[in-house]
């Protein structure tokens, strides 16, 4: 049988831990706990269940704290734990069954993170496959009987193992703080000279990037489509026009960026911004999230045939880039929108018919 470290990382979770940490705490041989700088109770609770509550100072950067959790373990295998998480007890006697017959060779289990789309901000599916057990230390192995090499992809297993996510309230206007921040201090201090890594124009590709990586760049575009308010996308404009103009990204994270900088242009009602970016994804291939802002820009103006084209091209002629909504409901709320500013409220009843199928 393997042992397991729960390795958690809190703050300010004191309405929540216990309820994961019931769940979970027969699956663990050990569990630590690191606190991000809690005010309340939380860690007092923590100490209920585990010796191992340590400090850690929060940063603004889930990664370095999930690190610090993770060089703590010394079991085999390190369970990452979220507190707002919840194990019924079907899923729990899976676990342990799991825990009994998991195979050395396996490096990382996936279970189901469930209940996404009660407060999820970057989610298009309320059921998705996440990595949540992982081998605490590698094996290297060499592979092929000639021209041997290096296995370098994990040995991933994929568990029937349903992980329900049950937060109290959303998070996404904390991730937008985090990223501003990030974005901010980028900027005051990535000078030319200082970072050394520039594209082919001389652009200091360092700074234009933030130092985010290519996944949270896109995960910032998509929780700005998911949650985002009108200053939300404002703050984050000179950012994404910024690589966007530098010529420094790949076509898919081009057509991303565009995305935030034609909805800026459509909260300040830019029509020449708005033709600029937009072309660049439609001379591409079109996506949902473009036309629906097309759509919208045109409904503003008091153009609702254009703009039923538009939601309609978002609707049935295109696929979503990033995010699902805009083609099940946000196109077809702006055809139902048009069909009524048009009189047209038959139409209207059988698109509304269509919202969720």
């Amino acid at each position: 049988m393997i042992t397991v470290s729960i390795c958690m990382i809190v703050k300010n979770e004191e309405d929540k831990i216990a309820r994961c940490l019931d769940c979970i705490k027969d699956f663990g041989d050990e569990i630590i706990i690191v606190d991000t700088g809690s005010t309340d109770s939380t860690k007092e609770i923590a100490a209920k269940y585990t010796d191992k509550v340590y400090d850690f100072a929060w940063v603004d950067d889930f990664a370095a704290a999930r690190n610090y959790s993770f060089s703590l373990a010394t079991m085999d295998y390190i369970y990452s734990a979220d507190a707002d998480e919840i194990v019924d007890e079907m899923n729990r006697k899976k676990m342990m069954q799991l825990k009994e017959v998991l195979l050395p060779e396996i490096e990382i289990v996936q279970m189901n993170y469930t209940n996404q789309l009660e407060f999820g901000s970057t989610y298009n599916y309320d059921s998705e496959p996440r990595p949540k057990l992982f081998k605490r230390l590698r094996t290297f192995e060499w592979q092929d009987p000639i021209h041997e090499t290096i296995r370098t992809f994990p040995v991933i297993y994929d568990s029937d193992i349903d992980i329900i996510h049950k937060p109290h309230e959303p998070h996404h206007k904390r991730d937008f703080a985090v990223f501003k921040k990030i974005i901010k201090e980028a900027g005051a201090n990535g000078a030319k000279g200082q970072c050394g890594v520039y594209d082919n124009d001389g652009n200091d590709v360092l700074r234009l990037t933030a130092g985010l990586t290519r996944n949270a760049r896109t995960m910032y575009v998509k929780e700005l489509l998911q949650k985002g308010e009108d200053s939300d996308f404002l703050d984050a404009l000179g950012f994404f026009k910024g690589m966007a103009d530098a010529g420094i990204l790949e076509l898919r994270e081009l057509n991303e960026a565009v995305c935030v900088i034609a909805k800026c242009a459509l909260i300040r009602n830019d029509a020449a911004m708005l033709m600029k970016y937009v072309l660049k994804n439609l001379c591409d291939t079109p996506c949902s999230e473009i036309c629906v802002i097309i759509g919208e820009y045109y409904y503003r103006q008091g153009d609702f045939n254009e703009a039923y084209v538009w939601f309609y091209n978002g609707a049935y002629e295109t696929e979503p880039l990033l995010v699902v909504k805009y083609k099940e409901e946000h196109s077809i709320r702006g055809l139902i929108r048009c069909c009524e500013r048009m009189g047209d409220f038959e139409q209207a009843k059988k698109l509304e018919m269509n919202i969720g199928r």
